[in-house]
């Protein structure tokens, strides 16, 4: 038998997803904290390129370092990230691609003429990296206190003549519909209500994609919008979500999708745990999973050891 675990302080997206797509994921990933012995090399490739791209546009825009300097930068901090994780053969997203895609990114938007431009924060900070961590109208169920609501994006930019968050996304291919898939992701609708409640209202998100391929780069870009009725929808669709996820937790019987989520993106990363009978689950868990925990303010991991 599982201990009940302790339910979180902190929503983000991630766990909001989870929770949409699959109550058991949710509690298996967030609560439970297992996570595959080997990282997905698309968050880490992910994460690696969003090092890189803030440590150059910090050594830019702060520090006052050249285009090229800068550029030298993120590269360094890209590779420090990505350290002597072991790229899957089949992937793009070696060690080389990534830093090529760095290149490529700061060629196609260099910041010496970008048009988005990080805003100056009443703090003197500039908007990279905005973050925000907001109290929302629902109490945990064991402190009492409001849980809160937390994000992180790219910039907080300044783009044609109104103020945008902006967030860089990596991928293996763009298409036709690359930029129509953003219009209702409840992450941007998330990210518009948190940097409102902090006090920066938005009008929508710039999105900037780059695909990674074996021989090529590409990109695109899309404006996303989100008048107040959709964040207002999203707000209220969120608690209900959150509230319903108290419920199982509280019961410890969480509901599974059974459906298209068990198959999406490559398979769920606990396709073959839910494929096992309940009474072997554990064994499994035990020798194809660690237990790290994702700490969504600080945005670190630590591994627990039992």
């Amino acid at each position: 038998m599982q201990d009940h675990p302790d339910f979180p302080e902190v929503i983000d997206s991630t766990l909001l997803g989870q929770i949409r797509a699959c109550s058991r994921h949710a509690q298996l990933e967030s609560l439970l904290h297992w996570k595959p012995t080997t990282p997905s090399v698309h968050l880490h490739a992910g994460a690696a390129f969003a090092s890189g791209l803030e440590a150059g546009r910090l050594a830019f825009y702060v520090d006052g370092k050249t285009q090229e300097e800068s550029t030298a930068i993120a590269l360094q901090a890209l590779i420090n990230h990505y350290g002597d994780f072991e790229c899957p053969a089949d992937s793009a997203k070696s060690l080389e691609r990534m830093c090529g895609a760095i290149e490529f990114y700061f060629d196609q938007y260099p910041m010496e003429t970008d048009h988005a431009i990080p805003v100056t924060l009443p703090s003197g900070k500039r908007g990279i990296e905005f973050s925000f961590a907001e109290p929302i109208d629902i109490k945990h169920p064991v402190t009492g206190n409001p849980l809160v609501y937390c994000g992180r994006f790219d910039m907080l930019t300044d783009y044609a003549g109104a103020i945008y968050g902006e967030d860089d996304k990596t991928t293996t291919s763009l298409g036709a519909s690359w930029s129509k898939q953003w219009d209702m992701r409840s992450q941007f609708t998330a990210y518009c209500w948190g940097a409102k409640q902090a006090g920066f209202p938005i009008a929508g998100f710039l999105v900037r994609g780059i695909s990674i391929l074996k021989t090529k780069y590409d990109t695109q870009q899309a404006l996303t919008y989100r008048p107040q009725w959709m964040i207002d929808r999203w707000y209220e669709q969120m608690l209900r979500d959150v509230a319903g996820f108290i419920q199982q937790w509280e019961s410890d019987v969480y509901d599974y999708n059974l459906d298209a989520s068990c198959n999406e993106y490559g398979g769920c990363v606990f396709r073959n745990i839910c494929l096992t009978e309940p009474a072997s689950q554990q064994n499994w868990l035990e020798t194809a999973f660690v237990k790290r925990r994702w700490d969504p303010l600080t945005r670190t991991e630590t591994l627990l050891i039992e």
